[in-house]
């Protein structure tokens, strides 16, 4: 809470959908969101998925946004790299990319934060001054 530079916390901050809004780390996470001392892609939704649909990813995402609008990035994880431990392969090894469906990953984003100006405060204004462009 005390780092001086903005933090940003990719795929949920690598909370898992099945465990909920409670499990350890997760609630940490929305109080330094809702702080405004970090920001949170809400990304590779798959990543952090057991169901096709993303249903379990609901409650986290709907979380962080609650928490502060204001924090929140969106990002795809294309090209989807699979850096997953696999027999035979070694860490220098390339993998082919998960096959994910980016539009069922990008359609989401209108589940988790069905206000079209919330939308453009995540997908817009949020990375605009973020990055400062």
């Amino acid at each position: 809470m005390a780092c001086p530079i903005p933090v940003v916390f990719d795929h949920f901050g690598g909370a898992q959908a099945a465990a909920g809004v409670d499990q350890a780390g997760f609630r940490s996470l929305v109080r330094m969101v809702g702080a405004g001392k970090a920001y949170v892609k809400v990304s590779a939704a798959y990543r952090i998925s057991l169901r096709e649909d993303f249903t379990d990813v609901i409650p986290l995402a709907r979380a962080l946004i609650a928490a502060n609008p204001q924090r929140i990035l969106w990002g795809s994880d294309w090209p989807h790299p699979s850096g997953a431990p696999r027999p035979g392969r070694t860490a220098t090894d390339i993998a082919p990319s998960l096959a994910v469906d980016d539009v069922g990953l990008f359609n989401q984003l209108a589940v988790w934060a069905p206000d079209a100006a919330l939308r453009n405060t995540i997908l817009v204004e949020n990375p605009a001054r973020l990055f400062g462009f």
